[in-house]
């Protein structure tokens, strides 16, 4: 595949990403203005809101990397590669409606126990994705760790925020 047809591939995975991060965002604006999140009884170790949004930014730009290293790496393998390749993407694609499933349940629905349920099925095709892309290409999965990461410390949160709001 010629370098130039490579980059609007890129570009594609940038804006699904950017996109569901926008999504994510709406939901998540919304409570803060509210208050109904500061309201909530959080742990100390509640990082502080302007940590969430750089953090993020990198994750979401990681994922986009890696979901277009897939994809490159499976246009120029064997058939075998290929298919392997569009199976880690259905699973790239899954993690990324999970994400923006998140912040629609914690946030949107204001329920820290349905967030923490659509976070423990994020972080299960977090884990899918990183294994399947890794079968593809290595880099890929290694760009999806620490998103991986950031989603379990993020599920700890979530679950220590739901017992202390029952």
């Amino acid at each position: 595949m010629r370098t130039t047809k490579q980059w609007p591939a890129l570009v594609g995975f940038l804006a699904l990403s950017y996109s569901a991060a926008g999504i994510g965002s709406f939901f998540t604006f919304r409570a803060l203005r509210s208050g109904w999140y500061r309201g909530l009884r959080r742990p100390g170790w509640t990082p502080p809101d302007r940590v969430f949004g750089p953090v993020w930014t990198i994750l979401y730009t990681q994922m986009a990397i890696s979901a277009w290293l897939v994809r490159r790496a499976a246009a120029h393998g064997n058939a075998n590669q290929a298919r392997a390749g569009r199976v880690a993407l259905v699973a790239w694609c899954a993690q990324l409606a999970l994400n923006v499933g998140w912040p629609a349940a914690f946030f949107g629905s204001r329920s820290p126990a349905l967030g923490v349920a659509v976070i423990a099925a994020l972080w299960l095709a977090i884990v899918a994705t990183v294994g399947l892309s890794a079968r593809v290409q290595k880099g890929a999965a290694a760009l999806l760790l620490p998103y991986l990461g950031w989603t379990t410390f993020a599920a700890a949160l979530n679950v220590a925020i739901w017992r202390r709001n029952r």
